[in-house]
């Protein structure tokens, strides 16, 4: 199959904007960004072997491929718009290829994405995908912003993607459909935030676990940010599977879960709490940003330990 009829099939189906002036099918794209707003941008890499599981349904590797950057957009606050695609294939497939081309344009066109460019290449399966958004000026969220008393939150229930991903290798061993769902198709939440937007101080995605990203926004908040154990939510799936001891490593130190940090002022709890009723997913409040620096835990008013080594690392041997 050549490379022009990948791209074809890449492109079929594929969501229009008004505001791409030129898509795919020539040497560049021709886009309008809206007058006075400000573009976010935003890239990932998935590689066969490392981000993903060898033999992967395809719909799912496109799913997540737009969904790990549709997290950092929400993070930001950003309102997703266009996307670049460079995908390299060991093999031109066309089945494949038309089920990576439905998973990825499905998210697409929930969240109103564009496919405006990319790239075609031979090689070992791997997928990047650039993104851009719009925000207002001066009204992304960033990792920077919180402050000492700031109330910690955080959506959904951290750790299950992980989970899934150890349901996944399994071979059938264990069976747990929602645990599954969560790492091999991500919801990453897009409309939580942008309606943070104005009430958060500071925000992250959760890709490389709770404990990971956190510490990521104290350092850049210049903050120590607080966590109460007890307060965790703790999946009931992966304690009735794994025990309680992984359930709660797996919550601190899991990744792939997309889901958001994000820290608010006490007297905005109330106001979050109201937009939150509305959520598509769970909303719950895990500790404090404090005077002081980097990451501490907590059970019971007491220190407690927690072995960061077990977390995901990019450029290190897991443990």
């Amino acid at each position: 199959m050549s490379e022009d009829r990948v791209i074809r099939l890449l492109a079929s189906g594929g969501h229009s904007r008004s505001d791409v002036v030129l898509g795919i099918g020539d040497d560049g794209a021709v886009l309008a960004p809206p007058p006075g707003r400000q573009l976010v941008s935003v890239l990932d890499t998935l590689n066969e072997g490392v981000h993903f599981p060898p033999g992967m349904d395809a719909a799912a590797v496109g799913h997540r491929a737009l969904a790990v950057n549709l997290s950092d957009l929400a993070a930001m606050g950003a309102e997703p718009a266009w996307a670049s695609l460079s995908l390299s294939l060991p093999e031109t497939d066309s089945k494949w290829v038309e089920s990576f081309a439905a998973g990825f344009h499905g998210l697409a066109d929930q969240w109103d994405v564009s496919l405006v460019g990319g790239d075609t290449v031979r090689g070992p399966l791997s997928v990047s995908v650039h993104l851009v958004g719009f925000v207002d000026p001066g009204a992304a969220l960033t990792r920077s912003g919180a402050l000492e008393g700031d109330l910690v939150y955080v959506t959904g229930w951290p750790g299950e993607a992980m989970a899934g991903l150890r349901v996944l290798e399994s071979g059938g061993s264990i069976s747990s459909p929602r645990l599954e769902r969560r790492f091999v198709r991500p919801d990453p939440r897009v409309g939580e935030g942008l309606a943070l937007r104005g009430l958060a101080t500071a925000a992250i995605d959760l890709s490389d676990g709770l404990g990971t990203d956190l510490q990521r926004l104290a350092v850049a908040s210049g903050v120590r940010i607080s966590i109460r154990v007890e307060d965790l939510p703790v999946s009931r799936e992966i304690a009735d599977i794994f025990g309680a001891a992984s359930a709660l490593e797996l919550t601190i130190c899991g990744g792939d879960d997309y889901e958001l940090a994000f820290t608010v002022p006490p007297q905005q709890e109330d106001r979050l709490l109201r937009l939150a009723e509305h959520w598509s997913c769970d909303l719950t409040r895990i500790g404090r940003a404090e005077a002081g620096e980097g990451l501490a835990f907590t059970r019971e008013g007491q220190a407690y330990p927690v072995d960061m080594s077990r977390a995901w690392r990019h450029f290190g041997e897991q443990t």
